[in-house]
């Protein structure tokens, strides 16, 4: 069984990111730019925004948060991001979620820009998922398809099973795996909470992602012998941190795994890091 380091290859993206934003600031490059906004005060979207922020810094991105109040009116956090489409040095917008009550999320995604989308939420960046387009992706089944390019575990001709069918993880993922390409090409079912006899289908899957948010949904008996299971959730418990997977019950009977937490987690941020720098060198012609 191989164990899907997910935090070793956080870490070498990022490293990665580091090199090429060193590089080019060392030839007069300016620096790129991430605008972080966040409203209002929930402690776990703070500590996301601090992990972020501290993130960017070690990559060389200049972080540009926005803090504001959790009463702002939506009408001041559209201005706030219309100003910062237009604003040069920053390269990437990310409002981290959920907003507070009053505030329309989706309204405010879709007022950035979809060339500073380094979420990969606004609906052009998924239409260009959807055809095969180059485009911002959602960072973390990004993250879940680059795992599989660095272990070398090619999904081409597999039968892949999704489980969750949110917009965030579950829907681009599914489309991820149907690009062409050594880690694209399956044949993918998406499985969500109407879907008839679920254990039969997961039991069917050479590659199987857990992406449902049930602490430890997925078990033995719903797992194929030498699947690849990649496992989304995060879910905190009162024995601490878990995924979507029993993983315990699961990991003698996979032919790889990633644990929670150290799995696709530090991917998100990793991958964040590399979609900022691709606007970057897009948008400075690198």
């Amino acid at each position: 069984m191989v164990l899907i380091d997910g935090k070793k290859i956080a870490q070498q993206v990022r490293s990665e990111v580091r090199e090429a934003v060193a590089c080019a600031v060392s030839k007069g490059v300016r620096a790129p730019g991430l605008a972080v906004l966040l409203v209002g005060d929930d402690p776990a979207s703070q500590v996301y925004v601090r992990n972020k922020e501290k993130a960017c810094q070690e990559a060389g991105i200049v972080s540009f948060a926005h803090r504001l109040p959790a009463d702002s009116t939506e009408g001041v956090l559209l201005d706030l991001i219309a100003a910062l489409n237009e604003d040069d040095s920053v390269d990437g917008i990310l409002l981290q979620l959920p907003l507070p009550k009053g505030l329309d999320s989706q309204k405010c995604l879709l007022a950035i820009h979809p060339e500073k989308d380094v979420d990969g939420f606004h609906p052009d960046n998924v239409g260009r998922l959807s055809l095969g387009l180059p485009g911002f992706v959602s960072c973390t089944p990004a993250g879940c398809i680059e795992l599989l390019k660095r272990y070398n575990l090619p999904c081409q001709g597999k039968n892949a099973v999704v489980v969750g069918r949110s917009n965030i993880v579950g829907k681009p993922l599914a489309m991820l795996l149907q690009r062409r390409g050594a880690f694209g090409d399956a044949t993918v079912t998406v499985c969500h909470s109407r879907t008839p006899d679920l254990a039969e289908v997961c039991r069917r899957a050479d590659f199987l992602f857990a992406a449902i948010g049930s602490p430890k949904f997925i078990k033995a008996d719903m797992v194929k012998e030498g699947a690849v299971v990649i496992d989304v959730g995060i879910n905190r418990t009162e024995d601490g941190l878990c995924g979507d997977v029993d993983f315990e019950a699961v990991k003698d009977k996979v032919s790889a795994i990633t644990p929670v937490p150290g799995g696709v987690g530090p991917m998100t941020i990793a991958m964040l890091l590399q979609n900022t720098l691709a606007s970057w060198k897009r948008r400075t012609g690198i």
